[in-house]
C-alpha cells in the first residue's frame, strides 16, 4: 500500500479523495520524434535521469564486478585446457545432439522486425499522447508517474526531485489532468505481477501505455477498478 503521506497528498493535489492509484512508468525507451516536432515542443528530455547512487553502483560494477568476473574466466578457460575433453561423435542408433534453443530463440527474435513507436503509443507525435510524451520527463527527471482516478477525471503527477525511492514522494504536483469525457483508462485485472500495464486512451484517438506499476496492492485495487 502507498505510503500515508502519498495519500495525504494526493487528497491536497486533488481536494477530494482519490478512487484509485498507482506509481507507474513508461516501460519502454522513448522513440525519438521528428526533430521538428520535438523543436516544437521546446526540446525537452527524453530520456529519465539517474540518481547518483546509481552511478555509484554503476562505477561498482564495471570497476570491481567485472574483473572478478574475468579473472573467473579465466581460470575456468585455464582449467579446460588443462584437462581436454574429447567430443566422442554420436554412434549409430544414437540421437543427435539438441539444437540450442536459445541461441535459435535469439537469433528469430533479433530477426523480428521492431515497430517504430516500440508499442509505448499510438503513433501520432500530434495527438494529445504524442504531446504529452514530448513533455513527459521536462516535468520531473524520475521515471515515476503517479496516475491518480477520481470519478470526474484522471490526474497524473511526478515528484519534481530525483529520488531513490520515488514511490515515497510526498512532495509531488500534478503535471496534466484529463476530465474523463477525454480520456479513458483502459487495463485488465488479474494480470501478473511486474508485468501489468494499462493504457490512457484519449478522444482524439490517441493511446499511451504505462507498466511497472508499483505497490503491488495499489496496483491490483487499481486494475480492478478501470476493469469494473
Amino acid at each position: 500500500m502507498a505510503k500515508r503521506a502519498v495519500h495525504r497528498r494526493a487528497r491536497k493535489v486533488l481536494g477530494e479523495e482519490p478512487v484509485a492509484l498507482v506509481w507507474c512508468e513508461i516501460h519502454k525507451p522513448l522513440p525519438t520524434p521528428p526533430k521538428e516536432v520535438h523543436r516544437a515542443a521546446g526540446k525537452g528530455r527524453l530520456k529519465p535521469g539517474r540518481h547518483w547512487m546509481e552511478y555509484v553502483a554503476a562505477v561498482v560494477f564495471f570497476f570491481v564486478i567485472i574483473p572478478i568476473m574475468l579473472i573467473d574466466l579465466l581460470f575456468s578457460q585455464l582449467d579446460r585446457l588443462l584437462q581436454p575433453r574429447r567430443r566422442r561423435a554420436p554412434q549409430a542408433g544414437e540421437p543427435p545432439a539438441p539444437p540450442d534453443t536459445r541461441r535459435s530463440l535469439f537469433r528469430r527474435r533479433r530477426g523480428r522486425p521492431q515497430h517504430p513507436t516500440n508499442g509505448i503509443f499510438d503513433g501520432d507525435w500530434d495527438l494529445t499522447a504524442g504531446q504529452l510524451l514530448l513533455r513527459w520527463y521536462g516535468h520531473s527527471r524520475s521515471p515515476k508517474r503517479l496516475v491518480m482516478l477520481t470519478r470526474d477525471r484522471v490526474c497524473v503527477a511526478a515528484s519534481p526531485r530525483r529520488r531513490l525511492s520515488p514511490t515515497r514522494a510526498d512532495d509531488f504536483q500534478s503535471v496534466a489532468e484529463f476530465p474523463l469525457d477525454q480520456v479513458r483508462v483502459e487495463g485488465e485485472a488479474g494480470q501478473p505481477r511486474g508485468f501489468a500495464t494499462f493504457r490512457l486512451r484519449f478522444a482524439d484517438g490517441s493511446w499511451l501505455e504505462l507498466g511497472r506499476l508499483g505497490e503491488a496492492e495499489d496496483a491490483d485495487h487499481f486494475l480492478r477498478t478501470i476493469d469494473g
